[in-house]
């Protein structure tokens, strides 16, 4: 049971490590869990690993013999649309087999709460609290389990909720192999759009890779976007939680830019603050600011942004790494709906006008991160050390302020930052950094590694 610890994302491990005898401890946990607030009943998903069905069922067979009744997804499918349904329909809570943007030899739970959002860190810390092995009750005092399609209902409220016609726009969708095939392209292709479909297969191997849309993965749809063969890209990781865009003339988008546009899209319509996280850029906070709107600052994970989303009754939340959510819609990340809206947005003025009207009003912005490797028992001790020895400097400027929220947060003189903190999902520490060119942004992310990587 040591071995089960929930990260900013649920429980993900490699599969010496995930075993089927441990999904079914952490089943046993949520029954218990789930018992205490006297649930019923609780939604079940899986994402397209080979070895997500047979841990749903594990999950499936321990929750409903402790006579909670399951509705399980009959087909893997994307987290959100699991997240969603369980909103929709007052179910009492989920589960979701799947370690996302992780390679096929990980996976993964993620415990969903009774509105659809991620669990935070109070429910994760009384569902290690209640690990035990299996407790099953009579035969006759077993739930019921149903599977059942998901998607349709999902896909009317989606196309409801974006309220888009999409006649005339050419998208291509790159599914890396994930559950968003057959479900992102097709909503796309329910609104109107005309879809070329990429890696929409089904393959358990994810390729060879890992399903995680950043720029080095996405080359072919890159390609076919860039030299004309679409009007827009999009991309979903794993579990289809998370989305890439890719555009004529910028090819792949930076997801900091990508939020940009979402939320000065969204502000067309209406008002609100922005939620992001300590890792997000700065870009929020002016338009923010220029619409006389607020912004929140989360640590990494969604379960932050959600609970920001709730506190600020927040318009929409985000993080740098391509995970987005619309109040209205689902306090949760949702690659699925989001590409939806950014091809609505798209459809009435191209994605790269809107980028050229928001770096010209506020600035360009220049992010990136890098990760050192830093075993899951190693981090405490070395953000520890960094504690006692961070830099006056950094490549002589200035640091002005540390944020402590979530790892170090280096505020520098010029207006540039740089963060430390270690990964909720794999064993390593990550570095960001924010600067006025991407110069800068390199030299020092170089600082950051040269602080850090000794220590590990």
């Amino acid at each position: 049971m040591d071995e089960i610890v929930f990260g900013t994302d649920g429980w993900r491990a490699t599969l010496d490590t995930f075993t089927e005898e441990r999904v079914r401890i952490v089943a046993q946990a949520a029954a218990e869990y789930f018992d205490e607030r006297g649930a019923q009943t609780v939604g079940i998903g899986y994402d397209a690993r080979e070895t997500s069905p047979g841990f749903a069922d594990a999950l499936t067979e321990v929750l409903a013999s402790n006579g909670l009744d399951v509705v399980r997804s009959e087909r893997d499918c994307p987290t959100p649309v699991l997240a969603w349904s369980v909103k929709n329909r007052e179910i009492d809570g989920g589960l979701v087999v799947t370690a996302s943007h992780n390679p096929p030899e990980y996976n993964g739970v993620k415990f969903l709460q009774s509105d659809g959002s991620p669990a935070g860190e109070e429910i994760t810390d009384r569902l290690e609290e209640l690990l035990a092995r299996p407790d099953l009750l009579p035969e006759a005092e077993h739930g019921s389990v149903s599977e059942e399609p998901l998607v349709p209902a999902y896909t009317r409220h989606a196309l409801d909720f974006a309220d888009t016609d999409l006649d005339g726009l050419s998208v291509a969708y790159d599914a890396m192999y994930g559950s968003g095939r057959d479900v992102t392209d097709a909503l796309l292709s329910e609104a109107g759009a005309d879809v070329d479909r990429l890696r929409c297969e089904l393959d358990p191997t994810f390729g060879g890779g890992s399903p995680e849309p950043t720029e080095g993965k996405l080359g072919t749809l890159i390609e076919h976007v860039t030299e004309g063969g679409a009007d827009i890209g999009f991309a979903n990781d794993g579990d289809a939680d998370r989305l890439a865009v890719v555009t004529p003339d910028r090819g792949f988008l930076d997801p900091n830019l990508l939020y940009a546009v979402l939320y000065e899209y969204l502000l067309e319509s209406g008002g609100g603050s922005a939620v992001r996280t300590v890792s997000t850029t700065f870009l929020i906070d002016k338009i923010a600011k220029a619409h006389g709107e607020e912004t929140v600052e989360v640590p990494v994970g969604f379960k932050w942004v959600a609970q920001g989303m709730q506190d600020a009754n927040a318009l929409c939340g985000g993080e740098e790494s391509g995970g987005f959510g619309i109040t209205e819609h689902l306090r949760n990340k949702d690659g699925v709906l989001l590409a939806l809206v950014i091809a609505a947005a798209h459809s009435k003025q191209p994605i790269d006008d809107r980028v050229d009207a928001i770096t010209d009003e506020h600035g360009d912005i220049y992010q990136d991160r890098i990760s050192v490797d830093c075993p899951d028992d190693r981090k405490e001790a070395v953000l520890s050390e960094l504690e006692g020895s961070l830099p006056e400097t950094v490549n002589d400027v200035t640091v002005e302020r540390v944020d402590t929220k979530d790892g170090f947060k280096i505020f520098l003189a010029d207006g540039s930052w740089l963060l430390v903190r270690p990964s909720g999902t794999e064993p390593k520490l990550r570095v960001y950094a924010e600067a006025n060119s991407a110069e800068q942004v390199e030299t020092v992310l170089a600082a950051g590694h040269d602080i850090v990587e000794p220590l590990v």
